[in-house]
């Protein structure tokens, strides 16, 4: 691919990754909580979900929810129906200082798959792919799987590097509260709300 078409995407996903949506907003928060070690491997999940959105797209299955009413209705539902779990999940969780030690320990699997699933229950995810990608395809350049790929790749990689910084920022602002068990029963009651409502735009998102 054109090199300049490269650097136009790669600068113009750096603003989308920077524009607050459920994914950024759920590495804040589980960074704020948890620490910046919880909150990079939420960032590693969601680029692995979006591995997945990537060759949807390139195999022409993303246009399945853009058709499919059904398929988009299924899949918002199920995405809010987990940020509700996340958000009772949040409600639920004890408050920890930082003598009872940092949360991501003996979790990274856990918040790893969190990623994955935030990302892949979030239906306008794929057809944002699907009507972004093409934008910068050349099909006088060589096989479009190929270009989607590459884009979709230059994509992950310029989100890992804005969320990554959300989750070093936030992990270390969430530090300052870590000898507070009144202030992580708020930041809990704080990120339940957080999902609470992600999980009410999502559930009355339209195609």
């Amino acid at each position: 691919m054109d090199p300049q078409t490269l650097a136009a995407f790669f600068a113009t996903a750096l603003l989308l990754a920077v524009v607050p949506g459920p994914d950024n907003v759920f590495v804040l928060t589980q960074s704020a909580l948890r620490g910046k070690r919880a909150g990079l491997w939420v960032v590693l999940g969601l680029c692995s979900g979006l591995l997945v959105h990537t060759g949807a797209v390139a195999l022409g299955v993303a246009a399945l929810f853009e058709r499919s009413r059904l398929a988009f209705d299924l899949l918002k539902y199920a995405g809010a129906a987990y940020l509700l779990y996340l958000a009772w999940q949040s409600l639920r969780a004890p408050a920890m200082t930082a003598a009872d030690g940092e949360g991501a320990r003996g979790g990274a699997g856990r918040l790893y798959l969190r990623g994955i699933v935030m990302n892949l229950t979030n239906p306008k995810v794929s057809i944002f792919f699907l009507a972004f990608l093409p934008q910068f395809v050349d099909q006088q350049a060589g096989s479009v799987t190929a270009q989607m790929l590459a884009l979709g790749a230059t994509f992950i990689v310029a989100t890992a590097l804005v969320f990554g910084a959300l989750a070093l920022s936030a992990g270390a602002l969430g530090q300052r509260f870590a000898r507070s068990r009144r202030a992580q029963r708020w930041m809990n009651r704080a990120a339940a709300a957080v999902f609470a409502g992600l999980a009410a735009k999502l559930a009355t998102a339209q195609r």
